[in-house]
């Protein structure tokens, strides 16, 4: 780092030696040294300490001594160490505090570790590959403080070079608990001294015998205490009295095709809301047959919530209103506010400020709206009606909200409430998972989010509610750059996406990368078990999907084991001699329909597996209904009675197979899930059995299937580490 990028920090970093200095209290181990001023008085304490040795410059605008040639190692004589003295004081110059003087330790293994402020999520640990390798190959993990000690031993564990710590070229295993106390003793840092902004230790070296020791250390505190922008909670009573109005008015109502003001009442009206509506518009008269109002204070009944789509300028003005007349929420439709730069954020702000004042709640502004199926309440911009379920969804976009609505009513997922949230000037994503924890129809959290309001509040939040039920969330718009401005490797080597994903991670977060993604999980989590462990057995009607689906499996983390002798014998009763006798366990095309049914549940019995995914077995009638087609336009001599019988066998036998599946998921406690050999367009992934408390789950390819299932079980692992933990 150059001179002048040093002196920005004007005193507020600690030299190396008072960072290890200030780092030993708290169990972190450095090398030991000496400081002193001269070459001559380098060169005795080389000669006490015994060659060979290491010189560094020491002052606290020294932060990139390497740079400015300033490290020296190796050294083996005592004229070596006057000569590179000497060049520290030359290079060096005015920043010069003393010249440290260090025994060479020697380690083929270095890591680095440190603490750094996000503006969002507070203090961060961070831990990963050091030396000369730290930023070229980035491979670090992430935690956000204070740790657990399980924290500190799975960002061990995750990084990708995490192999090197055991036994490595002759080179003993690291001792695990020394870098454990490391990341401990940073956490701890980070509790008792706030003031510390920064901190840098790299390398961090494992010696031949496994000890670890800090080589280089930089601490950096504050320049400048910042003031926190963080919007005041809603309570999750007002958040949950928006989805349960009892009168509604619409403020901006219109008759005409396309407007906002004509798409959210239609969708309100023919959804089946059985509330008061009201309508509101200055101009009064008539709309669809009803009366319009030109003013809320004209309405004679009491009123839930104000949908509001009339333009961005003449919004405040409701406010005096809204207040006078008791309306205490407002969902916003109306655009023109934070999204469109400066001046938007400016008049979202001062409409922030005078609703909190009247005590008024926003949802918005910019929303397409919320729905609650529970009381046929669909308030959006898309007119698609998913069915009451368990799932609740947050999309801070709307065009994705209308996509995972419209998916949910498709695919039969049902759904505890929606809300595009729009703006969040008010009521953020971290309020909204405050009333998820609350709401005891809600047993799954969809969220859609490209950015968080309080970073810390919503880890809080979410570690909470990840407790009692699972939150999958995708994230739009990860930035690959996003570095942050930092004067050190564990700043610099940090962006939005890593810890946005080690948050995600440490909360027990689903997180998944395609919107399809959300709705396969919601689909598994609100309808199956969780898997106790990963070992999956696959049952396939066809080989090729098997090898695919094993493929798969070990590509996401699950294991296919290899049957044992007992259920191979049971199996063996079952299909002909030349079966595979392995797993996948290929049906060999047996046509017996009694044959996946008596197999699915020897499988389950089976000790040897935590889940089982069953390939081709559905979907099979369409390609009869197919081919009975084309045998009555081909083949008049062929009973027509006899056709529709062999329909109608398959059909009975696909519902008697979900039932069989459902019945024994409930028996046995093991998630199945099921990939259809042919699916169209009005078949449903989520089967539901009249009094079973699960229900069948078949998608269109077998990645589903295996994806859904790997984080099914990555969920339930985060329950089990946290109950450990405990």
């Amino acid at each position: 780092m150059s001179d002048s990028s040093s002196s920005n920090h004007n005193g507020n970093s600690l030299s190396e030696h008072e960072s290890k200095l200030f780092l030993k209290k708290f169990g972190i181990p450095s090398i030991p040294g000496e400081i002193v001023q001269t070459p001559e008085e380098a060169a005795s304490f080389a000669m006490k300490t015994g060659f060979p040795v290491v010189l560094k410059g020491n002052g606290r605008n020294l932060l990139h001594k390497t740079e400015r040639g300033l490290v020296y190692i190796g050294l083996t004589d005592a004229q070596a160490v006057k000569d590179a003295a000497n060049k520290i004081l030359l290079n060096a110059g005015k920043d010069l505090e003393g010249i440290s003087v260090q025994p060479f330790i020697e380690g083929k293994r270095e890591f680095v570790a440190g603490l750094f402020l996000d503006n969002q999520f507070g203090p961060v640990i961070m831990f990963g590959l050091g030396g000369i390798y730290t930023e070229a190959l980035s491979d670090v993990s992430f935690r956000l403080a204070p740790l657990t000690r399980k924290d500190a031993i799975d960002m061990i564990h995750e990084i990708r070079s995490a192999s090197l710590l055991g036994e490595f070229r002759g080179e003993k295993a690291a001792d695990l608990n020394q870098l454990i106390n490391i990341l401990l003793g940073l956490s701890q840092i980070s509790s008792d001294h706030p003031e510390i902004a920064e901190i840098d230790i790299n390398p961090i070296v494992i010696t031949p015998e496994g000890d670890i020791c800090a080589v280089d250390a930089l601490v950096i505190r504050k320049t400048k205490e910042k003031s926190s922008a963080f919007l005041p909670s809603v309570h999750p009573d007002s958040v949950k009295s928006l989805f349960y109005p009892r009168s509604v008015a619409f403020v901006g109502a219109s008759g005409e095709l396309g407007k906002w003001g004509y798409t959210l009442l239609t969708n309100t009206i023919g959804g089946g809301y059985e509330g008061e509506i009201y309508l509101v518009n200055k101009k009064g008269g008539q709309i669809a047959g009803r009366q319009v109002y030109k003013s809320v204070m004209d309405i004679p009944g009491s009123i839930d919530v104000a949908v509001v789509t009339i333009p961005a300028a003449a919004v405040p003005e409701l406010i005096p209103q809204f207040q006078q007349k008791g309306i205490r929420n407002m969902l916003l439709i109306a655009s023109g506010f934070s999204e469109t730069g400066e001046d938007g954020k400016a008049k979202e702000k001062a409409l922030v400020e005078q609703a909190r004042d009247a005590g008024i709640s926003i949802i918005g502004p910019n929303t397409m709206g919320i729905c609650n199926p529970h009381i046929n309440f669909y308030c959006s911009g898309t007119h698609f009606r998913p069915k009451p379920g368990s799932t609740s969804i947050v999309a801070q976009s709307g065009n994705m909200g209308s996509q995972l609505i419209a998916f949910a009513e498709l695919q039969g997922i049902g759904i505890r409430g929606f809300c595009g949230s729009g703006n969040e000037s008010m009521i953020t994503i971290e309020d909204y998972l405050d009333a998820f924890e609350m709401d005891d129809l809600t047993k799954i959290v969809m969220l859609y989010i490209e950015s968080v309001k309080n970073g810390r509040r919503f880890f809080e939040s979410a570690k909470r509610v990840g407790l009692k039920k699972p939150i999958v969330l995708l994230k739009g718009g990860q930035s690959k750059a996003g570095s942050k401005a930092a004067s050190s490797h564990t700043g610099a080597l940090s962006s939005d996406t890593k810890i946005f994903n080690a948050v995600c991670r440490q909360a027990g977060i689903v997180k998944v990368e395609k919107p399809m993604d959300l709705l396969d999980l919601s689909a598994c989590f609100s309808s199956l078990p969780l898997p106790e462990g990963n070992r999956v057995a696959i049952m396939t009607l066809g080989g090729g999907w098997g090898v695919v689906t094993a493929d798969l499996c070990e590509a996401y983390g699950l294991s296919v084991p290899e049957l044992t002798s007992d259920i191979i014998e049971k199996i063996d009763k079952i299909l002909p001699s030349y079966w595979s006798r392995g797993n996948p366990i290929d049906l060999v095309g047996e046509r017996d329909m009694s044959v996946p049914i008596t197999v699915m549940e020897d499988l389950l019995k089976w000790d040897g597996c935590d889940a089982v995914i069953n390939l081709g077995i559905m979907g099979r009638r369409h390609l009869l209904s197919r081919l009975t087609d084309s045998i009555r336009k081909s083949d008049p001599t062929c009973s027509a009675d006899l056709l529709e019988s062999a329909n109608k066998m398959l059909n009975d036998f696909e519902i008697k197979y979900v039932n069989h599946i459902v019945k024994l998921m409930g028996r046995y406690q093991k998630p199945v899930v099921g990939v259809c050999m042919v699916k169209d367009e009005k078949d449903l992934s989520v089967h539901p059995v009249d009094g079973e408390e699960y229900k069948g789950v078949f998608f269109p390819t077998p990645e589903q299937a295996v994806k859904s299932m790997a984080k099914m079980y990555e969920y339930h692992r985060f329950l089990e580490r946290e109950r450990e933990s405990d």
